[in-house]
């Protein structure tokens, strides 16, 4: 199976080379013996090129699915084209692009930003999970789903991000960061403390808690090796907008 892993962001520079890029980030999550490659979709991949891949992963970003840049709803086409022919795996902004794709909705919330280990329920205990456990996964974000694509099961939620993980069936996605290492997570949470206020310091503390990212990679990994899956129905999955 050959992964493409679409690169929606960068973190800040001086992270970056520490780091690596999101796309690197994804590449270690899956790990040495999965074929990916990453394509750079605000540089313009998308409309140079048509990845030829089995699956694609789609990354975090600074933007809003809402802001108006070219290679948003580029991105948004290619994802409408692509479903039922690739599986989608879509992290943080890319799960609110798969959202807002599939018929969804999102915005900038008025509830702030959640940062930090975020702890998060399991509403649907998809095939491809291991239980209903809940799980701690980094977060960061403010931008959220707040109207459920009909075509999606929730899998995972809190009550600050009720459609934090969605099941579509030949595609799921997660709002939180399971790509993010916790000394990552901290010096992104640091380098941006202007704008998070007295969030910052309890959201890097909480990074001294044991995370369950390794289970969410192995929830990725499962679905990739699943047998595809049929598009989801209709669920009904609580009320479509909070």
């Amino acid at each position: 199976m050959r992964i493409g892993i679409l690169e929606c962001g960068a973190p800040p520079e001086a992270l970056r080379a520490r780091f690596g890029g999101y796309g690197s980030m994804v590449q270690r999550l899956l790990g040495p013996s999965r074929d990916t490659a990453v394509f750079d979709v605000p540089g313009g991949a998308l409309s140079t090129e048509r990845p030829g891949c089995d699956a694609f992963v789609l990354t975090g970003s600074a933007a809003g699915v809402y802001d108006d840049l070219p290679w948003i709803p580029e991105l948004i086409g290619f994802l409408r084209q692509v479903r039922g022919r690739a599986k989608l795996v879509g992290i943080c902004f890319g799960h609110q692009a798969m959202a807002e794709a599939f018929g969804g909705a999102v915005i900038k919330s008025p509830k702030g930003w959640g940062i930090g280990l975020q702890r998060y329920d399991v509403q649907h205990r998809a095939r491809w999970m291991d239980g209903a456990a809940p799980v701690h996964v980094p977060a960061s974000h403010q931008d959220q789903v707040v109207a459920c694509p009909r075509c999606a099961r929730v899998t995972a939620a809190n009550a600050f991000t009720p459609y934090a993980g969605l099941d579509y069936g030949d595609a799921i996605s997660f709002q939180f960061h399971p790509e993010f290492e916790a000394e990552f997570a901290a010096a992104l949470i640091d380098a941006r403390r202007d704008r998070f206020g007295a969030l910052a310091g309890p959201a890097i503390a909480s990074f001294g808690q044991p995370d369950d990212r390794a289970r969410v990679g192995q929830w990725i990994h499962r679905f990739l090796d699943a047998p595809s899956a049929p598009a989801a129905g209709s669920h009904g999955d609580g009320p479509e907008s909070t």
